[in-house]
């Protein structure tokens, strides 16, 4: 996808470089299990391609809800609409045309958590989004990808819409810290002036793991649907935070009362 700034009219939302998108959900399978992974690695390009050739209703609607920072139920009606056919496909046995078909959620999942197109009713500068861009492309290596939502994982297609809002929500938020670093005060800050311990680094990196929750979040709750194979889940590592041991208390050396004596 080519990184251009969004806009307010039905011109296509662009997001997400391709080298990205490809990365969120080669992350994504790994939430899935093994059958549906398979699937989707099989029919990978197809899914890319279909995530760009969205509807020019579904590119106007998704553009508008975007920069507002909320999500209308004519949007979520025309992706559940597509998420209904591919199910529909999915229970027929016409897995080679149904899987395809998931680059459509897909996008829309990856495009809530992209805080380049949540910023608001100004869109973002060309050549700010192509900063973030290459800030996270630099810095992918470096990102830890974590579950940002482990309900999510579980969720049926009726509350992917609701699931969406959520995380647009705090993406919008996530926008602010990301344009406070890259344009402060209107001018544009080249990435390279940021590593891994500044705010924009957290920023991708929340957005990011968002990302990939929520692309599997909505492939597994069309596969569930579905009736598909849920066996060979994979494994989480549950990661807990854990506090350094206390530095050890400074040893006070007390002089004798003979060292007062004369």
């Amino acid at each position: 996808m080519a990184v251009s700034a969004i806009g307010l009219s039905s011109s296509p939302v662009a997001a997400w470089p391709s080298s990205l998108m490809e990365s969120v959900t080669r992350d994504a399978r790994r939430l899935l299990p093994k059958s549906l992974a398979m699937l989707i690695e099989r029919q990978e390009r197809e899914i890319l391609e279909d995530a760009q050739r969205l509807s020019p209703e579904l590119e106007a609607a998704l553009a508008a809800d975007l920069a507002l920072g909320r999500l209308s139920r004519e949007t979520i009606d025309l992706v559940d609409a597509r998420g209904v056919e591919t199910v529909g496909l999915l229970r027929k046995g016409q897995v080679s045309e149904a899987i395809p078909r998931l680059g459509a959620v897909a996008r829309i999942a990856a495009d809530i958590a992209d805080p380049t197109l949540t910023a608001g009713a100004t869109p973002v500068p060309p050549e700010v989004a192509r900063e973030y861009y290459a800030f996270l492309s630099e810095n992918l290596a470096k990102i830890p990808v974590v579950l940002e939502d482990p309900a999510a994982l579980r969720l049926k297609r009726e509350g992917l819409g609701s699931y969406w809002q959520a995380r647009l929500t705090r993406t919008r938020d996530d926008s602010v810290v990301m344009l406070g670093q890259l344009y402060p005060g209107g001018r544009v800050v080249d990435h390279r002036n940021f590593d891994y311990r500044s705010p924009i680094f957290a920023v991708a990196s929340l957005a990011y793991s968002r990302a990939v929750t929520a692309v599997a979040a909505a492939w597994l709750a069309l596969w569930r649907e579905a009736k598909g194979d849920m066996t060979m889940m994979p494994r989480l590592t549950v990661v807990v935070p854990r506090e350094p041991p206390p530095p050890p208390a400074p040893r006070v050396v007390r002089p004798s009362p003979e060292a007062d004596e004369p």
